[in-house]
């Protein structure tokens, strides 16, 4: 809420860093999912074939939070600022939101299951994410709000903070970070994370204050957090703006350090190791020069069109080159709760692409947003698989 970036990732691939491996038969093949598209490639390609769309039917039995969802798409596009995004692979501003409107109109018709899903082919182009290889393949990953004790002034206990977005800080009208500004007006790159801790250059734009630092990298991270205020309130804070820094892996550098084998690798499991040692937390999270600023919000968490998210139907891609708040169609497996176990099962489902994440770069990657608080948290944590990611733009021409 790259967002506001919701960012990112499961948070085991984006906190900890799995930096694209496949696992077949015991064996680690390390795969590009974040491979740039080559030059003029789209980011998505028709399906000329409707013999080869997806099978919508299960997507269109369980519908709980779509309409919401679209409603929060059409509240974005109905900004005249979101017009200079457009077109993206082709598709255009007025497109997207007949689109939108479309699959409203056959929600509130009643239709469910089989016959709504003949519908949408009937009515929709289906394109598909190139993916990574050109194939299709998209790895999912899952990111979710984490809630975290907090203070709004500094505390003997709460002594970490979340930092409100500088003054100096340059950014584009569409967010893209230019750099500081610096008193004879010239602008030179914003410094990374390691001097940012290790200098005073933020005093006086603290936001908020939480109980350890590590906590405050998870909520870098994510880009978003609950914080639970000492009197009980429960406040929202989200992303403001980053450094421009690019992200690395603190995950695959622990990794490599030997502190753990990838199967150890959990957020529970990090939080415990580094509880206690903020020198230790400082030491690794250095390594990660991506730094995000804050800023309070009221009601849900928002992803990077500054519109609410949605759990199970908000994801996050690279808005550069995919059309942002379009209806898509996710073919996947996710994790999810079987009598308090979590367990792997197929996922089909309709989502909105209305968020962005700070590692989730190129057409092989999808941050599949899953909720607030720990067991949407459990759930982020084992989100990593291969899928397939469809767009679905109203047929053009239709009497």
């Amino acid at each position: 809420m790259r967002r506001v970036f919701l960012v990112s990732v499961f948070v085991v691939f984006l906190i900890f860093g799995f930096w694209g491996c496949k696992f077949e038969w015991g064996e680690v093949t390390e795969l590009d999912y974040d491979r740039a598209l080559p030059p003029g490639e789209s980011a998505l390609r028709k399906i000329r074939d409707p013999r080869l769309y997806p099978d919508f039917t299960l997507g269109c039995l369980d519908l709980t939070g779509l309409e919401e969802a679209i409603d929060n798409s059409l509240n974005y596009l109905s900004k005249p600022s979101s017009e200079r995004y457009f077109p993206k692979c082709g598709i255009s501003h007025h497109r997207v939101v007949e689109s939108l409107e479309a699959v409203k109109g056959l929600l509130d018709s009643g239709l469910r299951g089989a016959e709504l899903s003949e519908a949408m082919e009937r009515k929709f182009d289906v394109y598909m994410s190139v993916g990574y290889d050109g194939e299709g393949t998209v790895l999912y990953t899952g990111y979710y709000t984490p809630i975290f004790e907090g203070s709004p002034v500094r505390t003997e206990r709460f002594r970490y903070p979340l930092y409100k977005k500088p003054d100096n800080l340059v950014q584009t009208f569409d967010g893209e970070i230019l750099g500081r500004r610096l008193a004879d007006g010239s602008v030179e790159p914003y410094p990374g994370r390691a001097v940012i801790e290790s200098s005073d250059i933020l005093e006086g734009k603290e936001l908020v204050w939480l109980d350890d630092p590590f906590k405050v990298y998870v909520a870098h991270v994510q880009g978003s957090a609950k914080i639970r205020m000492p009197d009980g309130e429960l406040i929202t804070v989200g992303y403001a703006a980053s450094n421009g820094h690019e992200y690395k892996s603190v995950g695959k550098k622990l990794v490599e350090d030997g502190v753990f084998s990838e199967s150890e690798l959990s957020l529970s499991s990090m939080l415990s190791y580094f509880e206690g040692k903020p020198e230790l937390v400082r030491e690794y999270t250095s390594f990660n020069p991506r730094f995000i600023f804050f800023r309070k919000q009221k009601g849900a968490p928002r992803g990077s069109l500054n519109e609410p998210v949605t759990e199970w139907r908000t994801i996050a891609t690279d808005k550069s080159i995919f059309p942002r708040a379009a209806v898509t169609f996710v073919r996947t497996y996710l994790p999810q709760y079987d009598n308090g176990e979590v367990v792997q099962e197929i996922y089909s489902g309709f989502a909105l692409d209305q968020d962005t994440g700070g590692a989730v770069r190129a057409a092989g990657r999808c941050d599949f947003y899953m909720g607030i608080g720990e067991k949407a948290g459990k759930l982020a944590g084992r989100t990593r698989k291969e899928g397939k990611l469809y767009y679905l733009f109203v047929k053009e021409n239709q009497e």
